[in-house]
């Protein structure tokens, strides 16, 4: 990922809870020479003394943990909130009219050498933890437990699971820190304004790193 001095995100926090955040990854590997994207939920866990990883599960029959022996490389791309940023918005554009489109967008990449995992016991506890992770703030909640316990079984023998240790972090937060201070706060309150119900809820997470990230330039001028 190409990272401009000015967009590179370095705090390990933040990338932690980027990925805890926006779970789903495209989990790009690579299988008798072809580069190959899929897309899962990854579990970020965090042991005291040990690598930090990635725990995720796949379908058994989806071939490409057969390429995973501990020594090829994997890519997880994580994206958290983007937005269209159109230049009608600075207005710094009625003193100097040299501006364009742009994408606002974060992300962050994790690399390491994944292993497949078979363990029942492994799968389980995974498949607990996922499933905790996405439930807890629902009422009413589902858990593993409220499925009989021989479907969990027969459910488990068609996945494997996946770890993937962490090599490397890098982020990537794109939020207008090039942009003069005026122009960042109009984009943020243009972003809190969208008016698609969808759009919106993505454009005012969008701007509220756009105020962070305004905030941490001003700070660090």
């Amino acid at each position: 990922m190409h990272i401009q001095k000015h967009f590179a995100e370095t705090r390990t926090a933040e990338l932690y809870e980027l990925i805890h955040n926006y779970p789903l990854a495209t989990f790009i590997t690579s299988r008798d020479g072809t580069v190959v994207a899929n897309h899962m939920p990854f579990i970020l866990v965090m042991r005291e003394g040990e690598t930090p990883l990635l725990q995720a599960h796949i379908p058994r029959a989806n071939p490409i943990w057969e390429a995973f022996d501990q020594r090829a490389e994997a890519v997880a791309v994580f994206q958290g909130p983007n937005a269209y940023i159109s230049p009608t918005w600075y207005p710094s554009k009625n003193t100097d009219a040299k501006v364009v489109p742009t994408w606002n967008y974060v992300a962050v990449h994790v690399r390491g050498c994944p292993r497949p995992v078979h363990d029942s016991a492994w799968l389980f506890k995974h498949l607990t933890a996922l499933t905790e992770m996405h439930e807890s703030a629902r009422n009413p909640r589902w858990r593993v437990s409220d499925a009989p316990q021989e479907y969990i079984e027969k459910m488990m023998g068609h996945i494997v699971g996946v770890e993937l240790p962490i090599a490397s972090l890098e982020g990537k937060w794109k939020v207008s820190q090039n942009r003069p201070e005026v122009d960042r706060i109009e984009v943020a309150a243009r972003l809190q304004d969208q008016g698609d119900h969808q759009a919106a809820n993505n454009s005012r997470a969008m701007a509220d790193l756009v105020l962070r990230g305004s905030a941490k330039t001003h700070k660090a001028s």
